[in-house]
This record gives structure tokens, C-alpha cells and sequence, in this order.
């Protein structure tokens, strides 16, 4: 038994540092390895945390960090800044990380995300885990605008061996919910989880359809929805941070989903989403496989971005 976790484990790090990969090679730290803190030191750290896409801002607010904690503590060299700047960021990220909240029975999570972020993929996954643990799980398909949606969580419904409820495109996506929660109640199962339309093109309409939505939620089961979780394709950077602010707009978002991080230099971004919106990161996506979806740990992902 031991050996066999053991193998798990090591199997775990294994992908989680491949799925990294891209972001630690952007960084690469090691470069400054073995040499004397000066000016040009500085510059070219903050340089490359730009690069990294941990964003302007934040990467100033860290070198000023920095350059306070050189004089403050009498560092020599690189090395030692460095073990500052692993301090500063899991400092900074730990304050914006958080377990899925699904203690209530039944609970509600509701996720939003602009096509393409992997939002049905995130869910799919997300329904498989949940099985795996014991709970029972009803999947919601109010994504009604467009039919491959319907289509798509279908297909991961079935993968995960968990029930969807769903209506025909262009249905109203209220009384999809509606249908959901009342077959979840009436089945007693553990946990909805709520696909919903990313016409951010349309924020007047998205926001009467979730504000809508939430208040069937909120009807039916009080106090939920339990999670509003935000789905954020790592790729695209800086935008991400422009959707997770028009989002916010919209409703409350309790946590952040960021997915592909495999295929990106651009990981950084973890780092720019907890100082700039202050939103917990729940989840982060490494990979095709369902167990790639990983809760977010800020000690582990700082250290492989060291490593």
C-alpha cells in the first residue's frame, strides 16, 4: 500500500513539474544563480517576472519588496534574494487559495467562463473527482445559447458516470436550473454543478440571465449557490484579468479556475490573479487528463516555479 502511494505521489509531482514546465523555463532563475546584488540584478528579475506575465504592477510592487528587504536584512547575493522572492510569493498567494466549498447537502456550484477557457472541460473533471470521493453529483446544462455546449457536457456527463439535466437551445436557462434543482431534491443527491452561457459581448444580458439564475438557486435551496467559480484559460495572459474583472461585474465570484497551464510560459499569471483581484485560485488545470485538474497549492507551485 505504501508503495503504491508512494508511486502515485512521485507520478503526481512528476506531472505537475512537466505542467509547469513552460512558465519555469520563461523565469528560469537559475540564471541568476552565484551572483552579486546590484542594479542591473533588479532590472532584469523584474524583466523576466514581466515576461512571466505575473504583470507589471505586481512585478514593481515585488522588486520594491525586494530591494526594502536587501537593505533590511543585509543581503550579499542572489541567492539569498531569491529565497526572499520564493518567501514574498507564497506569502502573497497562500493569502488567495481555498478548498471548494460543497460542505452543505445539497450544494450548488455555479460556473461561468467565456467560450473556449475549458469551462465544460473544468466541469467534467471537477464532476469526476467529486464521484470518485463519494458524492453524487446532477450537472445543469444552462448554457442554452449554443447547442454544442449541451452537446459537450453531455459527453463528459457520460464520462464521469453522473446524471445531466439539460433543455433544448435557446431555452430559457432559469428553468433549466429550475428543472435541476428539483430533480436533485427530489433524488437527494449531493451536488449541481451549473454550466452557464460566457456571452460576454453581452454583459447586460449575461448579468440579468445569472442574477436570474442565482435567484432560482437561492429559492429553491437557501443559501446556496455554495461556489460561483470563475474558469480562466492561462494562455491568453493579461486578458484573463480583463474577463475576471468583467465577470465581477456581473455577480460575485468565490474562486478561480486556470486552466492550460501545461501549455504556457505565461504561468505567471497565477501570481498577477491573487494580487490583483484577490479572488482564491480553487483549481488549476496541467493537462488533458481528468486528474490534471488539480486543487490549487501555492507552497507546491511556487516551489516547482524554483526548481
Amino acid at each position: 500500500m505504501e508503495e503504491k502511494t508512494g508511486k502515485r505521489k512521485a507520478g503526481f509531482f512528476k506531472t505537475f513539474k512537466e505542467g509547469l514546465k513552460k512558465t519555469r523555463e520563461a523565469l528560469n532563475f537559475s540564471v541568476f544563480k552565484g551572483r552579486e546584488i546590484d542594479e542591473e540584478l533588479f532590472e532584469e528579475l523584474e524583466e523576466r517576472l514581466i515576461l512571466a506575465d505575473i504583470g507589471v504592477k505586481t512585478s514593481l510592487q515585488l522588486i520594491d519588496e525586494l530591494r526594502k528587504e536587501t537593505k533590511k536584512r543585509k543581503l550579499k547575493t542572489s541567492d539569498e534574494l531569491l529565497e526572499v522572492l520564493k518567501e514574498k510569493l507564497k506569502n502573497l498567494l497562500s493569502n488567495y487559495a481555498g478548498e471548494l466549498r460543497t460542505e452543505n447537502s445539497p450544494s450548488v456550484i455555479l460556473v461561468l467562463g467565456v467560450n473556449g477557457v475549458g469551462k465544460t472541460t473544468t466541469i467534467g473533471k471537477l464532476a469526476k473527482q467529486l464521484k470518485d470521493k463519494g458524492k453524487s453529483v446532477l450537472l445543469a446544462a444552462a448554457d442554452t445559447f449554443r447547442a454544442a455546449a449541451i452537446e459537450q457536457l453531455e459527453v463528459w456527463a457520460e464520462r464521469a458516470d453522473v446524471r445531466i439535466v439539460k433543455g433544448s437551445e435557446g431555452a430559457d436557462p432559469a428553468s433549466v436550473v429550475f428543472d435541476a434543482v428539483q430533480s436533485l431534491k427530489a433524488r437527494g443527491e449531493d451536488i449541481l454543478i451549473v454550466d452557464t452561457a460566457g456571452r460576454l459581448h453581452n454583459k447586460d444580458r449575461l448579468m440579468k440571465e445569472i442574477k436570474k439564475i442565482k435567484k432560482v438557486i437561492s429559492r429553491e435551496i437557501p443559501g446556496e449557490p455554495s461556489e460561483i467559480l470563475l474558469v480562466l484559460d492561462a494562455n491568453t495572459g493579461q486578458n484573463a484579468i480583463s474577463q475576471a474583472k468583467a465577470f465581477k461585474e456581473i455577480t460575485d465570484v468565490t474562486g478561480i479556475v486556470l486552466t492550460k497551464l501545461d501549455g504556457t510560459a505565461k504561468g505567471g499569471i497565477v501570481v498577477a490573479i491573487a494580487s490583483e483581484l484577490k479572488i482564491p485560485i480553487k483549481y488549476i488545470g496541467i493537462g488533458e487528463k481528468i486528474e490534471d485538474l488539480r486543487p490549487f497549492n501555492p507552497e507546491e507551485f511556487v516551489e516547482e516555479l524554483f526548481s
